[in-house]
């Protein structure tokens, strides 16, 4: 099986979690999933299959939203409601300070990872250190959070809508607004509800996959019908497609001539997305402008 589900994770389950149940599952070993979600959190995880693995980097690096809920007066040593708690706070924030202070969260800020994170330093996971209460320093890294958007206020309760890059921690940006608010915060509950163009009204949970690859689903779909095609999630790229004769070329990932396209009309330097001339998707290809090639740069064949 070649192609993308969108899995609906959810809470308990880790993101390794759940692509071995889909190995159980699909009887398939080559699987990788799109990005990491917590234990807790819920929602959008796009998982690959078969050569669709090799776009796993490509959607990982996509921009994701979330809605988040912050509680304030709280701070907890994993940034969230499953640790341990280190300190209770009054809040006395109104919500016009608290909007002030979200705002302030917008844009290129700088966010310096959890030690319960799968981040690695000199080798080592940085939550197996937190577990053996192992602190370690962590270099601040720059991210981008595009909008937040507050959705609901019942003190200390706080529900966002977060629109941010990829290697953001809605955790620590819990923490940090709560920091600012001068009575700690942490987060309450998070769903991932966009990631790559896959929705979490599109997600299926892993009992739904389970019963249409058994026959058993109500709406007699096959795993087919679910399946995307990797191409589909690489839109972004400008298509292109090789003159008949080109297939051998293709298939043995040599590199292209400009002239041998059906249409060289408009092509920018980049990746584009390669096809042969029946229409078949070979993979993304980086045109040089400069010698007039194509260059492959990931093969999908």
């Amino acid at each position: 099986m070649d192609g993308i589900i969108n899995v609906y994770k959810e809470a308990g389950f880790t993101s390794f979690d759940v692509v071995a149940k889909l190995r159980g599952i699909l009887k398939q070993k080559k699987i990788g999933h799109t990005g990491t979600l917590d234990p807790d959190a819920q929602g959008v995880l796009p998982v690959c299959l078969g050569r669709a693995t090799k776009a796993c980097d490509y959607l990982t690096a996509k921009d994701k939203t979330y809605r988040a809920v912050l509680r304030l007066g709280i701070t907890t040593d994993t940034q969230d409601m499953s640790g341990r708690i280190l300190k209770e706070e009054d809040v006395k924030i109104g919500r016009t300070a608290l909007e002030e202070i979200i705002k302030g969260f917008t844009g290129k800020i700088s966010q310096v990872p959890p030690m319960y994170s799968a981040l690695k330093v000199d080798g080592r996971k940085l939550c197996d250190l937190a577990r053996k209460g192992i602190e370690v320093e962590r270099k601040a890294r720059e991210i981008t959070v595009y909008s937040i958007e507050i959705l609901e206020v019942d003190m200390p309760l706080v529900t966002m809508q977060v629109h941010c890059s990829k290697g953001t921690y809605i955790r620590t940006l819990c923490h940090d607004i709560g920091k600012a608010a001068g009575c700690g915060g942490c987060m309450e509950r998070l769903l991932r509800t966009k990631t790559a163009g896959f929705c979490v009204e599109d997600a299926h949970r892993l009992s739904e996959i389970e019963a249409i690859v058994n026959g058993t689903d109500k709406k007699g779909r096959r795993i087919e019908d679910i399946l995307v095609p990797t191409e589909r999630v690489l839109t972004e790229y400008p298509k292109i497609t090789a003159e008949k004769g080109a297939e051998k070329l293709l298939e043995n990932g040599g590199i292209l001539p400009l002239s041998r396209l059906q249409e060289n009309g408009g092509i920018l330097p980049g990746i584009c997305r390669m096809y042969d001339a029946s229409g078949r998707f070979i993979g993304l290809y980086c045109y040089d402008g400069k010698k007039q090639v194509l260059k492959p740069e990931k093969m999908f064949l």
